[in-house]
């Protein structure tokens, strides 16, 4: 569905933000009606309340939403999102009430409220239309909007339509838009170049394959690379029932790079983008690899597979082996990878990993300004002897079931060795339960924060 802020010249209705300690003046100087109105419907500037106000003909003349305390509004984000539901059908234009350094903020979660997965069961939607604030960059609020549309609709869709045949079909559509190169690498041709994203796919009758996107003709490098893991079932090391409740998402991060993808071609950024997706389903079959396996990367290092439920880290490292053969200016990988990061920060946090202090800091100051919010985790060198098993170079699952979230990242970070700069992000995708512009589902994390650093970052 189009993101869309209304035609400017729509007829609207005045909106008016509501701060809790500030009803009372704002009532000051409006019509008795209306104070008799507000106080009799109960309303208080509380986040998520909304409220018409009739003229004196009885049409809608106004509309109130509760803009909490400053003090809630740092408890969550997209505090007017939490409204727009209540005030139904229309045309609005806020005229009051909103901060200055807010207004990006509050229009692109007003789009967002709108988001709703349709697949397999229609949804009239919220109906509200807004016209945007002044004074924001309307056309890349709409733009940010689609790109997390894109990343929610493909986590959001099941395994039995969204294998790794149908995750080439989304990067290749998006490529075509965008007239993007796009080439594919599946089935047995995998196994001389990329070793490790044959064996873990090779289970499945769904083919594993690594999708190569590129697209920009000049500027800086930035290569992207993103789990697309479209279903995981531990492999031989099979998960119980509850935790494979949710793999249909362990290709959130494949989703959270092509929505960055989508962001950064229609803003149309002066650089030259890859974005490398290794696709794969871990299934269970005769094939299958085993703990114990040796296998060979593509990088040359050997790795010991002490958990075939550890494959994520397996299929990123034969394609960040390849994005570090060409030494792009900046690396970000992004997956769905261990359990621990959610222990470490929750669900509403990514976690970050990178050595280069001025990239950590663009990322953070980028995500607290676009309401993306990171965290950043430290690449702690002591902890490499916990992935050098001795039998091989490395070890995918150390034993001892500490600091999961550093070693996997710590893994990583040995197949990007030429390049100037890496950043690996741990993310979730996943909204457990229903918050303002977030429903329960797939959730972009990072994408919004990496867009944003990129001018600083790579000098754009």
């Amino acid at each position: 569905m189009p993101f869309r802020f209304a035609d400017p010249t729509t007829p609207s209705l005045p909106l008016h933000l509501i701060e809790a300690d500030g009803l009372a003046g704002w009532l000051e100087g409006q019509p008795e009606e209306w104070r008799g109105w507000v106080e009799a419907s109960g309303f208080s500037g509380a986040i998520g309340e909304a409220l018409i106000l009739p003229g004196p003909d009885g049409a809608h003349a106004a509309a109130l939403a509760g803009y909490g305390s400053a003090a809630a509004r740092r408890r969550g984000r997209f505090a007017l999102a939490a409204a727009v539901a209540r005030l139904g059908t229309g045309t609005y234009r806020i005229v009051s009430g909103l901060p200055a350094g807010a207004a990006a903020e509050e229009a692109l979660g007003w789009l967002l409220a709108a988001y709703r997965f349709t697949r397999y069961a229609g949804s009239n939607g919220t109906g509200a239309q807004l016209v945007a604030p002044e004074g924001i960059d309307a056309a890349r609020v709409e733009i940010l909007a689609e790109a997390e549309a894109l990343t929610r609709d493909l986590v959001n869709t099941p395994a039995s339509d969204m294998g790794p045949q149908e995750l080439e079909d989304a990067a290749r559509a998006l490529a075509e838009e965008f007239s993007a190169q796009f080439e594919v690498t599946a089935g047995a041709e995998l196994e001389q170049g990329f070793p490790m994203i044959h064996t873990v796919g090779r289970a499945s009758t769904r083919a594993p394959r690594l999708i190569d996107m590129r697209w920009g003709k000049a500027g800086p490098t930035l290569t992207l690379v993103g789990k697309g893991v479209c279903f995981d079932t531990g492999g031989l090391n099979l998960k119980p029932g509850g935790s494979m409740g949710l793999m249909k998402k362990d290709m959130g991060g494949a989703a959270n790079v092509l929505g960055l993808a989508r962001a950064i071609m229609a803003l149309g950024l002066p650089l030259r983008l890859r974005v490398l997706i290794p696709a794969v389903e871990n299934a269970v079959a005769g094939d299958a690899f085993r703990p114990q396996d040796i296998l060979t990367s593509r990088k040359g290092l050997t790795v010991e597979i002490n958990n075939t439920d550890a494959e994520g880290r397996l299929v990123l490292a034969d394609a960040l082996a390849l994005a570090d053969e060409e030494t792009p200016d900046l690396i970000v990988s992004m997956a769905t990878l261990t359990g621990a990061a959610r222990v470490a920060v929750g669900a509403d946090l990514a976690p970050f990993y990178t050595d280069d202090e001025p990239l950590a800091a663009a990322l953070a100051g980028a995500g607290a300004a676009q309401a993306d919010p990171l965290w950043r985790m430290p690449f702690w060198e002591p902890y490499e002897a916990k992935i050098e098993p001795g039998i091989a170079d490395l070890d995918n699952a150390p034993a001892g079931g500490m600091a999961g979230s550093i070693t996997a990242a710590l893994f990583l970070r040995r197949f990007v060795t030429d390049s100037p700069r890496y950043a690996h992000f741990d993310i979730y995708a996943w909204n457990p339960s229903a918050l303002p512009a977030r429903p329960k589902g797939g959730v972009g994390q990072g994408p919004r924060a990496i867009l944003a650093a990129l001018p600083e970052v790579l000098g754009l």
